[in-house]
């Protein structure tokens, strides 16, 4: 059943932007003649939907192969929350955020490659879904497992749509998550990633100050 629904969501996410393309192509050749600024027009659109299906087509092919990928790296979450930070720094000031990470650090076991797209989906999603002139804090601490906390200054998740926001394709904010390009994946994925390592994500607080999400993982003395 959550297979089958999961492949209703993706062909769903898949067509949208195909039937904005064909609708906006054939309004524009029943059209005789056409002035410079529609040619824009059109370009730009296409390039926005054809942008969208392979930033969804990508994501999707990351979730069908996490299974095989090897997770016997050792990992300091320190260092690739500060890799994390650096490609994301541009998008970071493009929103006015501030990003910062507390001291500590604790080690594990896994795949960098995999360990690093969810905390980068993690910080991505919490740049793009907070206040202007707001930020984004890495905590890093160690108690029975290793924890990687993403804090925000946000609007906050209402306590209804803490757990469905690691569904695949759910969104809080649908009309706000396609403008900002999202295919309600994000999540889901880190989600996946945490399960492959043994570990779980979940939203531990949240108000209308900011909202807090961590990654809770095997040590590497316990993996």
């Amino acid at each position: 059943s959550a297979q089958k629904q999961f492949v209703a969501s993706a062909a769903h996410e898949l067509r949208t932007p195909l039937a904005v393309m064909q609708t906006n192509l054939e309004v524009f050749y029943k059209k005789p003649e056409h002035a410079p600024q529609e040619y824009d027009r059109l370009f730009t659109m296409l390039q926005e939907q054809t942008g969208r299906l392979s930033h969804l087509a990508e994501i999707l092919l990351d979730m069908t192969g996490l299974q095989t990928v090897e997770r016997s790296d050792t990992i300091s979450l320190a260092a690739l929350t500060e890799e994390v930070f650096c490609d994301l720094d541009p998008v970071a000031d493009k929103h006015q955020i501030r990003l910062i990470q507390t001291e500590g650090d604790c080690t594990v076991t896994g795949s960098y490659i995999l360990l690093y797209r969810a905390v980068y989906n993690l910080v991505e999603n919490a740049i793009k879904y907070n206040r202007p002139s707001g930020s984004v804090t890495v905590n890093i601490h160690s108690a029975e497992s290793a924890v990687l906390e993403v804090t925000d200054t946000g609007i906050g998740i209402s306590p209804e749509n803490q757990e469905k926001i690691f569904d695949p394709f759910y969104r809080v904010d649908k009309s706000r998550s396609r403008a900002m390009g999202g295919a309600g994946l994000g999540l889901a994925l880190v989600s996946e990633i945490a399960r492959q390592h043994n570990g779980q994500v979940k939203v531990t607080q949240s108000s209308e100050k900011g909202s807090t999400i961590a990654l809770i993982l095997p040590k590497s003395t316990d993996y």
